[in-house]
């Protein structure tokens, strides 16, 4: 398994998806009308081939708009997970008890999104694209998109969690995967991290690990967009965005 894809939730999606686009020089977003299914609209931003999603309601009741009043502003919404192996990982979620809240199988990709009261801390997917390269969810031309100087992708995330442990092993269990002592699932390409809740929001997914080639770069521009800069690291849409150096 590896990360495939994030997804934040934000209140106002233009400006967030503005400051993502600067900060990592990112090409025209992949906008995908699909998600109006379930009240939102989107903008999916193709770092290398890891992708970024930022959604956004647009419909009153929607879960992305119930996990904004709850957390009390933007932040984390979804870990998407690449597999190799969708029916077996069903069939293990099957005797875990992981409810299946959507689901689709089509020719070039297979998905389901699992209940996060049944797994923690935030909405998971496990996809399944045929070929492996290839990725629906990030639009028909993102493996076209020029170079980018910077070279962005994603290599981790963390989960925040009144019981880090707890949820470590949850998310170990439901993924088929091993977690170290340090409360950690090593990935191909990248790591989950689950740390202690500390902010007052509740569990969720606290941050992203994205690998540049100049992180010093990355932070100026930070910087220049007046957002909190931490050392490498810096916060957009409620998220804290941790640069490792490629």
């Amino acid at each position: 398994m590896r990360i495939r894809q994030i997804a934040l939730v934000a209140e106002k999606l233009e400006p967030v998806a503005e400051q993502l686009r600067a900060l990592f020089e990112l090409a025209e977003p992949f906008r995908d009308e699909g998600v109006s299914t379930f009240g939102l609209e989107n903008v999916v931003y193709s770092l290398g081939d890891s992708f970024l999603e930022v959604v956004s309601p647009v419909e009153a009741g929607t879960t992305a708009g119930r996990l904004l009043e709850r957390r009390g502003g933007d932040g984390g919404y979804m870990v998407l997970l690449q597999t190799d192996g969708l029916a077996a990982d069903r069939a293990r979620l099957e005797g875990l008890g992981v409810r299946v809240v959507f689901e689709i199988a089509l020719e070039d990709i297979a998905a389901v999104h699992l209940h996060p009261r049944d797994v923690g801390g935030a909405i998971l997917s496990l996809d399944q694209p045929v070929p492996p390269g290839a990725w629906r969810w990030g639009g028909p031309g993102w493996q076209d998109v020029p170079e980018n100087p910077l070279a962005p992708r994603i290599t981790g995330a963390w989960l925040q969690a009144a019981d880090p442990g707890a949820m470590a092993a949850r998310w170990s269990e439901v993924i088929g995967q091993p977690c170290s002592g340090a409360c950690e699932i090593r990935l191909a390409g990248g790591t989950l991290r689950f740390v202690e809740e500390g902010d007052g929001r509740g569990d969720g997914v606290a941050g992203v690990t994205v690998a540049v080639r100049d992180p010093e770069r990355v932070v100026a521009t930070a910087r220049s967009l007046d957002l909190p800069v931490e050392g490498d690291s810096f916060r957009v849409c409620g998220t804290r965005f941790e640069l490792a150096r490629v």
